[in-house]
């Protein structure tokens, strides 16, 4: 019993000869095996005084980590991007046996793109309407950008009031271009060649620094192009008519105010007529063919049938509709219904949507889920006669539930964009396509999007002559 008093603390001894419970533990394990001893002096006091601040500071270590990362999960933009090169030609790879980071890759692909056959009789380039040319967010006040797409040279600038102008962007003093250099002074641009300034209101010029008579030439001045900024875009109107005038521009409300946060985008170049990618919306029966797959068996269509993923399809029920006579000419709407089914059975992640083609190159595709509205707001520019910017921008209120979906939606529709890449970046435009009854659709779609068009509209093959010079 005096034992088991010394090695447990107990009974009536002296204080004098109470020992702290390490050394205690020390002295009833005396008789241990070797490895014991060894973790047993990893008890002794002068480690423990040492190990105490390292505690503590690897503690707030890890707290400030995870209040780091989950700060950046809840209010961090989620961003998927894709250059030209990246989605539709592993195969090419597959066939040279290149690596990905390989030197002949961009070589190989462009050799490939240069021998594609695009088609007979293909729509002008570049059809009239409003386009999304920069996200707000990357124009910074008093910062000036060089743009180019639409077979134009843009400079866009924000004012130090705020206020977003787009001009051509060559100085007609000796070609300098604006927003390659160029300074913000108020509401003016500064040509950094020679300081001539411009107006942002009219494109004319304002000041010749160097000028010791006379006033400045009034035949001195650069092209000043009608721009908005809405729902997170600039927008510029681009038709080749110049006294044609712009439709209003759509706004959400939820977005303007504030209400619903930016979640992420995606950002994808195509090598494909601007035509084609909103063609989709009225070609329901490809939704099956190349949607109903897996997303978790990926973006390459050749792979995107696995056995093991059969156990869970995408249902999508689809119609388009051309605008009633009563509706703005310009807005078409296509109705969709998503869903997920396990074993072709039980319905998940219902997603209803109503997308809403606005022009030749914006979408607005409002949907319901079961966390609630959401929209994803798609801007279709030619940054080349044959290559499409696209951009999904995705919004929706802001709460632990879309903090999580929104990522998950993101991912899931790049996955499914990237499946319609692979066949845009390879199809011909066909320009009288051999259709069956129930492709019905496609020919109403194709009716409705010959009104971008104009007698004058630029053609594609000067359009392309104009960048082999």
């Amino acid at each position: 019993m005096e034992s088991d008093e010394l090695c447990f603390g107990h009974g009536s001894r002296p204080a004098a000869l109470d020992m702290s419970w390490k050394h205690q533990w020390l002295l009833s394990s005396s008789r241990n095996s070797t490895l014991d001893r060894v973790l047993l002096s990893l008890l002794q006091d002068d480690f423990f005084e040492w190990q105490r601040p390292a505690s503590i500071v690897g503690y707030l270590f890890v707290f400030f980590a995870v209040v780091w990362i989950s700060w950046k999960f809840y209010f961090s933009p989620f961003v998927w991007k894709r250059d030209l090169t990246d989605i539709g030609y592993n195969h090419v790879l597959d066939n040279e046996r290149l690596h990905r980071n390989d030197k002949k890759r961009a070589h190989t692909i462009n050799r490939l793109r240069r021998l594609r056959k695009v088609g007979k009789r293909i729509p002008p380039p570049y059809p009239n309407g409003w386009y999304g040319i920069l996200e707000s967010e990357t124009l910074a006040i008093g910062q000036a950008k060089s743009v180019d797409c639409l077979g134009q040279n843009f400079v866009v600038f924000r004012s130090h009031s705020g206020e977003v102008n787009v001009l051509d962007a060559y100085c007609p003093h000796l070609g300098a271009n604006l927003g390659v250099g160029g300074i913000v002074r108020g509401d003016c641009i500064e040509c950094p060649f020679h300081h001539w300034s411009f107006s942002g209101q009219d494109g004319q010029c304002t000041n010749i620094p160097y000028m010791k008579s006379g006033s400045v030439p009034k035949v001195a001045k650069v092209k000043k192009w009608q721009s908005l900024e809405a729902n997170g875009f600039i927008f510029v109107w681009h038709h080749v008519d110049e006294e044609a005038e712009p439709w209003q521009m759509q706004i959400v409300p939820e977005v303007e105010d504030g209400r619903w946060v930016y979640y992420g985008k995606n950002e994808f170049l195509v090598n494909a007529h601007i035509q084609d990618i909103p063609e989709n919306g009225a070609d329901v029966a490809h939704l099956s063919a190349v949607h109903g797959p897996n997303c978790m068996s990926g973006s390459d269509i050749r792979y995107a049938r696995p056995a093991w993923a059969e156990f869970g399809m995408h249902a999508w029920h689809a119609s388009w509709f051309a605008p009633e006579e009563s509706d703005p000419p310009h807005i078409a709407r296509m109705d969709l219904k998503h869903s997920f089914k396990f074993f072709k059975k039980f319905e998940f992640c219902t997603v209803d949507v109503k997308a809403y083609q606005i022009g030749p190159g914006y979408v607005q595709l409002m949907m319901q889920t079961s966390l609630g509205p959401m929209v994803a707001l798609q801007t279709v520019t030619p940054v080349e006669p044959l290559v499409q910017k696209v951009i999904h921008r995705f919004y929706a209120p802001r709460n632990l539930g879309n903090a999580i979906f929104q990522r998950f939606a993101i991912w899931a529709e790049s996955v499914m964009f990237e499946r319609d890449m692979m066949i845009w970046n390879h199809k011909q435009f066909i320009d009288n396509p051999l259709l069956i009854k129930e492709d019905r659709l496609i020919k109403s779609y194709r009716k409705w999007y010959s009104q971008f068009y104009s007698e004058n509209s630029i053609s594609y093959t000067l359009a392309k002559d104009n960048l082999d010079w």
